[in-house]
């Protein structure tokens, strides 16, 4: 049903897509756009079509949603949502970097197979698509409402990086307060889809103050999603998931489960202290987390169905 409903809004955007970075790569040198198509799951590692599905494009169908809801045609909004969802996997290409993640979306990733000093050349070129593709606006909207969603835009780019730089300061830490959390994870997951749920809104109605009512709801959206992710991220199949709940781990993610896990049990605070994991311990994490999974980690995570509840409020 859900593919069904989708289908219209994410074949036309997977076309917009195609056609802006075969303009933008027009000049190829031999062995990089191959990346870039390999990283947006059109391409495998020897640049041949690749078929199996690498995302959800949940940011650009959410943008498409919030136009319609505002008022607008979804068609208006293509160029934005081309551009939050070439933004989306920048970020994943140098957060896999980062985290030194091998995997993503069940594939090596952009990193582990053309090595970091290519990943990040790669991922900036995403970046910089992502800018060209939003300017795409200025063929159907007034040039100061497109300058305002390049300013929104770069106002949540500085707030990703702001959040991710959280992120990694988290991992050096040995305890993290649920509500620095909630702000690190505020300046990621939540800060673009809030982005991309006032874009959208702007799009449709081009009314500030009605497109930052939208941009609440994603937010909020964004809150629960993470949290729901943060705990499939341990407890969840990696062949959904797309990667193995000891990336996480090792990295010493401060997920919440994990801010659950350390003030329950002494022991696996003790183990996150050690300067390195083996897979045995690695085990050993998740075996203690399992410890304090149930009843405490589902109550608390009614956290998510509150942040999902007041988005629908």
């Amino acid at each position: 049903m859900f593919a069904t409903l989708t289908a219209p809004y994410l074949s036309t955007l997977d076309q917009t897509m195609r056609q802006i970075a075969a303009d933008l790569l027009q000049q190829d040198e031999p062995g990089f756009g191959v990346m870039v198509r390999y990283a947006l799951g059109w391409a495998d590692a020897n640049d041949q079509p690749y078929t199996n599905i690498t995302g959800k494009r949940l940011r650009p169908l959410l943008l498409f949603l919030c136009t319609e809801t505002a008022g607008g045609n979804w068609h208006t909004a293509l160029p934005a949502a081309a551009a939050v969802e070439f933004l989306h996997n920048f970020s994943l290409i140098h957060d896999d970097v980062q985290d030194n993640s091998p995997t993503r979306h069940n594939r090596p990733t952009v990193w582990k197979i053309w090595g970091v000093n290519n990943a990040i050349n790669a991922g900036d070129t995403l970046y910089t698509i992502a800018y060209l593709a939003l300017e795409r606006l200025s063929q159907a909207l007034p040039a100061q409402q497109v300058v305002h969603l390049l300013r929104v835009f770069g106002q949540t780019n500085i707030a990703l990086t702001r959040g991710q730089h959280l992120d990694m300061r988290f991992e050096t830490q040995d305890s993290v307060a649920t509500d620095d959390y909630i702000r690190m994870i505020g300046g990621k997951t939540a800060a673009l889809l809030s982005a991309c749920a006032y874009m959208g809104a702007y799009i449709g109605c081009g009314d500030e103050t009605r497109a930052g009512y939208f941009a609440e709801f994603g937010r909020n959206v964004g809150i629960a999603f993470q949290i729901r992710d943060d705990i499939l991220g341990i407890w969840g199949d990696p062949q959904v998931t797309g990667k193995s709940a000891a990336t996480d781990i090792v990295s010493r993610k401060k997920s919440l489960p994990v801010l659950y896990g350390l003030a329950q049990n002494p022991t696996l605070a003790a183990l996150y202290q050690q300067p390195h994991l083996s897979d045995a311990d690695v085990q050993q994490a998740i075996s203690l987390l399992d410890s304090v999974k149930r009843p405490r980690l589902y109550r608390k995570s009614g956290r998510a169905l509150f942040f999902s509840g007041h988005a629908r409020a």
